[in-house]
């Protein structure tokens, strides 16, 4: 079977602060998956880099959402408009802050550490509340569970990461040796480290998933935040 597995770049600007992400294309010759989707309003940029490949919005078959974060689910439902055919993926934990039948976890943990801020950080604080709100729900088509395997690119498995939020899975594409690893693992200084660990919901069980992935010893490692990551062998 052929396929191709497309790491893309898409950047956004928060004030004077760039922020670049690296959703994953998974392209066989019967699926078309995208993994986690990016902020509120990066659709367009998602679509030029889909052109690029020869490809268009509605081709996709699938949305992977790695968990309910708005960097990772934000064009989520501006997609599923655009594309109505698309099945959204997600772990059951997730799936219910992701379609808002329950408030998403992030939003609420905004809104008690905005009570806490200093003067001079409320502002960003409420700004940032704000933005989360302006997430649209999704419906989830399609729950995914620990160690489930599709044949998408000649293999997937469904790896449970949680610590991030509750729910989060990572992907392990068995036949190239690569981990799609969500927020389970970012990178800085081309070296990994738990993704923004003052927001990470449960520490311990982060750094334990982080750590089982990387036990894994697999060839690559491709990060939302930060890019690949190629380990020594």
């Amino acid at each position: 079977m052929q396929y191709k597995i497309l790491p893309l770049s898409i950047t956004m600007q928060f004030g004077d602060i760039p922020n670049t992400i690296h959703p994953v294309l998974l392209w066989d010759e019967e699926n078309i998956i995208l993994i986690d989707c990016g902020f509120i309003g990066s659709l367009p940029m998602i679509e030029k880099e889909l052109q690029f490949h020869g490809l268009s919005l509605k081709d996709i078959t699938g949305l992977v959402l790695t968990h309910h974060d708005h960097d990772h689910m934000g064009a989520a439902a501006a997609l599923k408009s655009v594309n109505p055919k698309i099945q959204i993926y997600s772990s059951p934990e997730e799936a219910p802050f992701i379609s808002a039948e329950e408030k998403p976890l992030r939003l609420c943990q905004a809104e008690e550490m905005q009570n806490n801020l200093p003067p001079d950080q409320q502002a960003f604080g409420k700004a940032f509340c704000d933005m989360l709100r302006r997430v649209e729900p999704v419906p989830v088509d399609r729950l995914i569970n620990d160690r489930e395997r599709f044949d998408w690119c000649g293999g997937c498995l469904v790896i449970a990461t949680p610590g991030h939020t509750p729910g989060h899975i990572s992907l392990f594409l068995e036949e190239e040796s690569i981990v799609i690893t969500g927020d389970a693992i970012a990178l800085e200084d081309r070296l990994p480290v738990i993704a923004n660990p003052q927001f990470t919901l449960d520490i311990i069980k982060a750094q334990k998933s982080m750590e089982k992935l990387l036990a894994m010893n697999v060839k690559a490692y491709y990060c939302y935040h930060g890019g690949i990551y190629q380990p020594e062998n």
